[in-house]
């Protein structure tokens, strides 16, 4: 039953709520130990409570997920976690997580008390609503951001949460793309929602979006603002790896027909582990190594 309850917190996933560094990264504490330790521990709330959010969603589909080649041996619809036991799992883990995230501030726990309110409703309504369920999924991805930063007391960079929604965006709308093509006259019926997209429509967004995340990039980079922050010019050298990011992901989600689960394929497909690590590595050099710290 532990093991059940341990694979249906979906632990792979996690990497999604790495976007809790982002404010130590770009906040310029990455080298203050009490704000890493802060950051640390944002992450582990998110962690547990993304976690249980999981459980409330997979409690929610688990008829449907019966349908679904592959979700239909997730712990909860295959019968081997009882519903009941994985909804107290996941109310255990919000309270916990709420209360941890209220020790740690405030403003956190009122961030991440959002992020489990916008998401369970998720679960229960939104994503059965057309184009918004795509953009609650982004908006996670936002509160995980933000979140980081309100821990840690640094100002919320608004480029921050611009490049994050749309990456979030970019990837859901590559994931619907892709659940669209896979699951094909069955898709309705595995997520009702599905019928309302169509290959067409996803990649008209799926463009916007490219083109959005690529431009509000590459201005935040040049931008005034962030020149006078990290006193350098030289953060448009990261464009290339993000350039190369998309155009990987891209590629893998037209030609390779992949795309179902955008964190997994991350770590998964060598080239964008290798560009993401790159494009980390490059952005510490220029924050941290040219007076901006």
């Amino acid at each position: 039953m532990l093991t059940a309850v341990l694979v249906s917190l979906r632990p792979r996933q996690w990497v999604k709520n790495l976007f809790v560094f982002g404010g130590l990264v770009f906040g310029q504490r990455l080298f203050d130990l009490p704000a890493v330790g802060t950051a640390l521990a944002a992450f582990l709330v998110f962690c547990g409570l993304s976690g249980a959010i999981y459980l409330l969603n997979d409690v929610a589909d688990r008829d449907k997920d019966r349908l679904h080649p592959d979700k239909r041996t997730r712990p909860v619809a295959s019968g081997r976690l009882p519903a009941g036991v994985a909804l107290g799992a996941a109310a255990a883990l919000i309270v916990t997580g709420l209360t941890a995230a209220i020790w740690l501030s405030l403003p956190f726990g009122l961030a991440a008390a959002a992020y489990v309110v916008l998401l369970s409703a998720y679960s229960a309504w939104l994503k059965h609503v057309v184009i918004v369920d795509v953009l609650v999924v982004a908006l996670g991805f936002v509160l995980r951001a933000a979140g980081g930063a309100l821990a840690i007391g640094v100002a919320i960079s608004g480029w921050l949460l611009i490049c994050t929604i749309l990456l979030a965006l970019f990837l859901a709308l590559g994931k619907r793309r892709h659940e669209v093509l896979t699951l094909e006259e069955g898709a309705a019926r595995h997520r009702p929602i599905l019928a309302e997209y169509s290959a067409g429509l996803l990649d008209q967004m799926i463009a916007v979006v490219t083109a959005s995340t690529v431009t509000a990039y590459a201005l935040y980079t040049m931008s005034p603002e962030t020149v006078a922050k990290f006193h350098t010019s030289l953060l448009p050298l990261t464009l290339p790896f993000v350039l190369y990011g998309i155009f990987r992901y891209l590629y893998l989600l037209y030609r390779r027909q992949l795309g179902g689960n955008p964190s997994d394929m991350v770590v998964r497909d060598r080239a964008l582990l290798v560009n993401t690590l790159l494009w980390l590595v490059v952005v510490l050099l220029i924050v941290y190594g040219t007076g901006g710290a």
